[in-house]
């Protein structure tokens, strides 16, 4: 008999997912902000430095497993993520908040067409609607061949088929994983990876132009007082929050109304965005967010099942 899915529990993972997205939209745009100060790499050590104690005191709050049943593919979905937010976040510094928001938010229908080609899950005649709409609505963001084109804007592009590989090898190979031993490994993957590029940049010794152009690259690491730990406290904090409430919104809600309620973290970029920043997208711009809003809709949320489905 298969389990159904309680009222409440729906009306939870919504409003989980709902938090969890305001708070990772917040939580990039303090990364936004704090581009012009630190590095990227400084970001991924500290902000994971408080993460993971973080995930341990809710594992043992919560008495949660913590023991890895697939080992070398939940390493590998971390390595797929941390390239994920490399990308995202070297594309703040240049970028909109709401423009690398909805370019990242691709995913879902770079999943589709990576599902059908790596696993081959079917794609439906609507789900490949979608695909043609998002990619209209891609190329009104990006404007090819214009002076508003940006290369920068291939950056989110990219992370989205990071983050699409990576939510396809949990699909296929880490369903046996709990969500904050997924965290874990993860912010874990982010800590060693800080480290170890701050010690290549170290030992390349690279032009002070080039670390001149691309600071938050190539920057060198900066001192940090007492206000810049506590905003990675809260970096922190927040991270180990909303990866482990998306999850958890997945797993006790329809994952495709979830994915629907997924698509607010657009929104609160674009709020946040205009609070830090004054950010005002354009109207091509907003056009294009909504075909790939409409597109990710189409592509992401599965019909329900007739009644006389078991």
């Amino acid at each position: 008999m298969q389990d159904a899915v309680k009222p409440d529990q729906t009306g939870q993972g919504i409003i989980l997912i709902l938090l969890s997205v305001l708070l990772m939209a917040f939580a990039d745009a303090l990364v936004k902000r704090v581009s012009a100060d630190l590095t990227i790499w400084q970001l991924f050590f500290a902000r994971s430095l408080f993460a993971i104690p973080v995930l341990l005191l809710f594992i043992r709050a919560t008495r949660a497993r913590l023991a890895f049943q697939t080992p070398k593919w939940t390493l590998i979905r971390s390595l797929f993520l941390v390239l994920t937010w490399l990308a995202f976040y070297a594309s703040l510094p240049v970028l909109s908040l709401s423009v690398a928001a909805v370019a990242v938010y691709t995913n879902p229908i770079i999943t589709t067409l990576l599902s059908a080609i790596l696993i081959g899950e079917p794609v439906s005649k609507r789900q490949w609607g979608g695909v043609m709409l998002g990619f209209l609505g891609v190329i009104a963001i990006l404007r090819p061949g214009t002076d508003a084109f940006s290369w920068f804007t291939l950056l989110p592009l990219l992370a989205a088929v990071f983050y699409s590989l990576a939510m396809i090898l949990t699909r296929s190979k880490c369903r046996d994983e709990t969500p904050v031993t997924l965290a874990i490994a993860l912010h874990g993957s982010f800590l060693i990876t800080g480290l170890l590029a701050t010690g290549v940049l170290f030992l390349l010794n690279l032009g002070a132009d080039t670390r001149a152009q691309f600071p938050f690259l190539f920057g060198d690491w900066m001192p940090m007082g007492a206000e810049e730990w506590g905003l990675m406290l809260l970096l922190g904090v927040l991270s180990a929050a909303f990866f482990v409430g998306v999850a958890r919104a997945y797993q006790i809600a329809p994952p495709s109304t979830i994915a629907t309620f997924d698509y607010a973290y657009l929104v609160s970029a674009a709020i946040w965005g205009f609070v830090f920043f004054a950010e005002t997208p354009d109207i091509l711009t907003m056009c294009g967010m909504l075909l790939i809003t409409a597109a990710g809709l189409l592509v992401s949320v599965f019909p329900s099942k007739k009644p006389d489905d078991t």
